[in-house]
């Protein structure tokens, strides 16, 4: 599948309706007290370093939001209003269940979706984590450089495979994905993204890997001409080969891009998910197994 598939009509149009509300619902309901103003980066720069707060790496068993960089101004107040601020809400996959049930129909108990998984024969037992609503918003919606999901939900062996269901037409405008196919057996993975021990995050070299550069961090620009940007309706599921190389650009619209997207592990002991991974399960809230659920 060169790394990556769509499969239009996923999502009913219904579906999409609903997700789309609850998704501006949940945006109304946020508040701006007690919240760190945490930014989402991507650290395109050597200057800008990928976010790493507590309230970052703590998220993975609770209903987060993240700021666009460019709604936050110099006096780290919000430039514009809350709902169009937002640039994801995340990563607790289970957090879903307590939100509301769409988010959990489309993922966990979907019989669609699992169907699927099995078909695909891309994991023995899926762990579902690191749920998402990304937003990117009008005009301001930040660009997410060339990479690859198995550097950030790393596996031994690799084994991530992205869920990213589109809740609106996707365009270059704003900032639809686009994908260099066959990247996904062409490009090893040569580092992954951890937590360090001083604190914060950063990039490990992979045993046995020789490198001057983060290559996840570092953009391929001999490869801009080959990427593909495929049309990508609202209600399209794209899969997303945890190798594959794959980017966005920046939202220079007046439109948002919604998008909600979920990836799938491999569990023990058919792969290894460690301590040193960003993002961690805890005791109250594990990783969801995909065919545990409403079996």
């Amino acid at each position: 599948m060169g790394g990556y598939l769509l499969i239009p009509n996923f999502l009913s149009q219904d579906d999409v309706q609903e997700m789309m509300t609850r998704s501006k619902q949940l945006l109304e309901d946020f508040t701006l007290e007690g919240h760190p103003m945490t930014k989402f980066t991507t650290g395109d720069s050597t200057k800008d370093k990928h976010v790493g707060d507590d309230y970052f790496l703590n998220s993975g068993d609770k209903i987060r939001y993240f700021l666009e960089e460019d709604a936050v101004g110099s006096e780290g107040k919000l430039n514009r209003s809350k709902e169009l601020a937002v640039n994801k809400i995340g990563h607790g996959a289970g957090a879903w269940d307590d939100v509301i049930a769409v988010f959990d129909r489309i993922s966990l108990q979907n019989e669609r979706l699992k169907a699927l998984a099995q078909d695909l024969q891309f994991h023995k037992d899926p762990a579902v984590l690191q749920s998402m609503l990304i937003f990117k918003q009008p005009e301001i919606g930040g660009k997410v450089p060339e990479h690859n999901d198995s550097t950030f939900l790393y596996t031994d062996p690799p084994s991530a495979l992205g869920f990213w269901f589109a809740l609106e037409d996707c365009t270059p405008s704003n900032g639809a994905l686009s994908f260099l196919p066959g990247s996904h057996k062409t490009n090893p993975l040569k580092s992954r993204f951890v937590r360090l021990p001083q604190g914060g995050t950063g990039f490990e070299p992979l045993p046995g890997v020789i490198t001057e550069e983060t290559p996840s961090s570092e953009p391929n620009r001999e490869g801009d001409d080959k990427y593909i940007q495929p049309p990508c309706p609202a209600g399209t599921l794209v899969l997303i080969h945890g190798s594959v190389l794959h980017k966005s650009e920046k939202n220079t619209s007046s439109k948002t891009r919604y998008a909600y997207t979920f990836h799938m592990i491999e569990s023990e002991p058919y792969a290894r998910y460690d301590e040193k991974n960003w993002l961690q399960p805890t005791q109250e809230m594990p990783f969801s197994k995909l065919f545990a659920v409403h079996a």
